[in-house]
């Protein structure tokens, strides 16, 4: 299930889904194979790979038999596992050769997580697709074809750029808020209120994003992070333009719109031979038409405001696009996803299926109460929060290049990329390995079954002479680089204490 050029695309990675309850049978090995990149490795190769990470699966669960083995650390390889379902797992195995080989084993982790978590709200668990098809055919179609398109965010030339020390102030699976004034969140509540009341029934949800950022929701924060990053990826103002993901962690505009294309070359040709090598089909080879949420370029902004794609097919009868449908987490139901731009505000309902009668009828129907009786009010909110926008340097900090995660609430905030990118390189790897030294910390707790959320201060003196510093108080984290910094570590810890006095309201103030 790949591409010929895979190989030539990234032979420094390795990513592939298994699942444990299947293929125990000599003969049937391939079975368990789910998902492989690069797809066009000899199949030896493959279950070489997969032999080897049930074994290391099997061995650490005799010791941890809730929580196996999360990372391998060999001469050569890193080794990072993740049960995604139960017995279903995701592993990627990744090269030390190269002098940017400096990574977070629990950055690699969240990109894992993040591909199923995003995979499971468009097409539902692994588990339940291979119950509904024990063959096994739809879900590797699914499984490949979503995460070529999630990979392509990734792609540079002929080179996946996965997250390595450069990322350090970075965060995955968090949600970036909008700082806004009483008079504004009071005018955003109103129009949540006109919102709900256009989609006409109570179990209806909301996202409200200004550029980038989140600005209102009434949805559960599993299911916001997950929406928020598809609409960061694909939706919003930035992603629509550029024709690529402005999500990623590549610089702006290094995504090209061929990258999926290249990574699925000869796809078909490979699905087939991935098919044919099997006994378990009864009518062979078989052609699969699958939903790809994450294509580039497949949404588009109509005249009347409302995001459109042909993503989802098209009605039966007519010419016109079915609207997206996602599943939420919270609900347990499919739902509507009908998003509507105006400017730089981007605004999602998130509707039951059950609930509109007459399908995309009905869902027109509210599609023209929200442009007859919210077009007002959206207009009166975007103004606002232009007025009150500070642009892409907005969090800026005169001097800090910091990085702020709140756990519990799955909010993140960090000092501008670009202001990033000024660091030096000694400055980056030293954060990034006191942010594995806390990693690690976390992970013990955990497993110990420890107080995970005890107060931590990390002080580190990198060779460039910067100070790199970690606080952690009651689930919420500060990460600071400070490269200007006096000689002293006491002139550090003072410059770290006005930080937390001035943005933080004293959290992290000893």
């Amino acid at each position: 299930m790949g591409m010929s050029a895979a190989s030539s695309v990234s032979e420094a990675m390795k990513l592939c889904i298994f699942d444990l309850r299947r293929g125990q049978h000599e003969g049937q090995e391939l079975d368990k194979i789910l998902y492989f990149f690069p797809a066009d490795l000899p199949f030896p190769t493959q279950l070489s790979v997969i032999g080897l990470s049930e074994g290391l699966i099997t061995f650490t669960r005799i010791f941890s038999p809730e929580a196996p083995c999360e990372v391998i650390e060999a001469e050569k390889h890193s080794h990072i596992f993740y049960e995604a379902e139960r017995d279903i797992w995701m592993v990627m195995v990744v090269e030390k050769s190269e002098s940017e080989a400096i990574w977070r084993t629990a950055a690699l982790r969240s990109v894992l997580k993040e591909v199923h978590s995003l995979f499971v709200m468009f097409h539902g668990s692994i588990r339940a697709l291979l119950d509904r098809e024990p063959s096994g055919g739809l879900t590797r179609t699914h499984l490949y074809y979503f995460i070529m398109d999630y990979l392509s965010d990734f792609l540079s030339g002929k080179k996946l750029h996965l997250p390595n020390f450069r990322d350090s102030l970075k965060e995955r699976g968090m949600v970036q808020m909008l700082t806004i004034g009483r008079e504004a969140a009071l005018e955003v509540q109103s129009l949540v209120r006109v919102l709900e009341s256009c989609a006409g029934c109570t179990q209806s949800y909301s996202l409200i994003m200004f550029q980038d950022m989140l600005v209102s929701t009434t949805l559960s924060p599993d299911d916001l992070v997950n929406l928020f990053t598809y609409t960061v990826m694909r939706l919003t103002p930035d992603a629509l333009s550029a024709g690529a993901s402005s999500w990623s962690y590549l610089r702006k505009g290094s995504t090209t719109s061929n990258a999926s294309g290249s990574l699925l070359t000869s796809s078909t040709s490979v699905l087939n031979r991935y098919y044919s090598s099997r006994d378990t089909s009864p009518v062979g080879v078989r052609s699969y038409q699958v939903v790809r949420p994450l294509q580039h370029e497949k949404w588009s902004k109509g005249k009347d405001g409302f995001l459109v794609t042909d993503i989802w097919g098209t009605e039966v009868g007519s010419l016109s696009p079915s609207s997206p449908t996602i599943w939420l987490k919270q609900t347990e139901e499919r739902m509507y996803l009908c998003a509507f731009q105006h400017r730089s505000l981007t605004i999602i309902l998130f509707i039951p299926v059950t609930s509109v009668h007459n399908g995309e009828q009905g869902l027109s129907v509210v599609k023209q109460q929200i442009l007859e009786n919210a077009s007002s009010k959206i207009i009166k909110v975007e103004e606002k929060l232009s007025r009150g926008w500070g642009g892409e340097n907005a969090y800026h900090v005169s001097g800090y290049r910091y990085l702020l995660v709140d756990g519990d609430r799955y909010i993140s905030r960090a000092s501008p990329p670009g202001k990033v990118t000024t660091l030096t390189k000694d400055s980056l790897v030293a954060m990034s390995k006191l942010r594995e030294e806390v990693d690690l910390e976390k992970s013990r707790a955990k497993c110990d079954g420890s107080d995970c959320e005890k107060d931590q201060e990390i002080c580190i003196r990198a060779k460039n002479g910067a100070w790199v510093i970690s606080r952690l108080t009651r689930g919420k984290e500060l990460y600071m680089v400070l490269e200007k910094a006096n000689e002293t570590l006491l002139y550090a810890s003072e410059a770290v204490e006005k930080f937390s006095d001035r943005y933080c309201s004293g959290v992290f103030s000893l």
